[in-house]
């Protein structure tokens, strides 16, 4: 087959145009019907360039792999989805506790009744949802590839953290999301959900190689995330002290998997790569 070459910047430059302008838009019509369309319309947008991206591009390789990583269940090493969910709780437990030594309520043990946001009337667990399938469509469908096929996965997890923080942004401003809760809340709780993207990041990128690339992980994981950070009744400030476990936690899965993270094998064959181990498998 033919080797394909990403574009990371074009898919990038796309994704966050198409997503802040509706985004933008549903900061305009905030209080209309149109609030939550626009919202999901945003959401989708780098699931929908990731696909545009591949059936487009012309290459069998690039549209067989698309294929590949979201019907092929068998992909999946169940070991390297319980570990990171583990770990996940270990996270949690240190920073409860911690908060708890300085004073802070034990009742952050238990799980709350409901969520702490709704979008348009829409429930937060719809959104949570929607949010998990749709955005791992985009990001691990080209976007994660696009910048892993130039660098380790060291280095990929590091630019795509930041990435993906920043595509976050306009949230802060549209009432109803969890962010814009956030921002409320203060500046600090804002800077503090921008920088727990990118250890947050080195573990999907752990739970998606080591599964080797398969998106149902990576979903099932980012779902998992997202309710649980709702679920668990952890107060503002003691996510901030999770933000720090996080980082720790992070630091931990590259060392303990240094070969994952710092091999540059895949660099610029990474389609090539995945066939070969693919064929090794059967």
């Amino acid at each position: 087959m033919e080797h394909y070459i990403y574009k990371p910047k074009r898919f990038y430059i796309t994704v966050f145009a198409l997503t802040w302008g509706f985004w933008i838009l549903a900061l305009i019509f905030k209080n209309t019907s149109l609030l939550f369309l626009f919202m999901l319309l945003g959401l989708i947008m780098p699931a929908a360039t990731a696909v545009v991206t591949v059936l487009t591009s012309g290459n069998d390789m690039l549209k067989a792999d698309l294929k590949r990583k979201i019907l092929g269940f068998y992909r999946i090493n169940p070991v390297y989805i319980i570990i990171p969910v583990i770990l996940f709780f270990i996270v949690v437990f240190l920073s409860i506790s911690t908060s708890v030594l300085f004073g802070g309520s034990a009742e952050q043990f238990s799980f709350t009744d409901g969520f702490s946001f709704s979008i348009g009337g829409t429930s937060a667990l719809l959104t949570i949802l929607l949010a998990s399938v749709i955005e791992e469509l985009g990001w691990r469908g080209y976007g994660e590839d696009a910048v892993g096929y130039y660098h380790s996965w060291f280095k990929e997890s590091l630019i795509f953290g930041c990435v993906w923080a920043c595509w976050h942004l306009p949230l802060f401003w549209i009432p109803g999301t969890y962010h814009y809760g956030l921002r409320e809340m203060g500046l600090l709780y804002v800077i503090n959900f921008l920088i727990s993207a990118v250890p947050v990041d080195f573990l999907q990128t752990w739970v998606y190689v080591k599964n080797n690339r398969s998106m149902l992980a990576t979903i099932i994981f980012h779902l998992f995330l997202n309710v649980m950070q709702e679920k668990i009744a952890m107060t503002p400030e003691t996510k901030c002290i999770e933000t720090v476990f996080m980082a720790l936690a992070a630091v931990v899965v590259v060392i303990t998997n240094k070969e994952m993270f710092f091999e540059t094998e895949h660099v610029g064959r990474l389609l090539e790569m995945q066939e070969k181990d693919d064929e090794r498998k059967k």
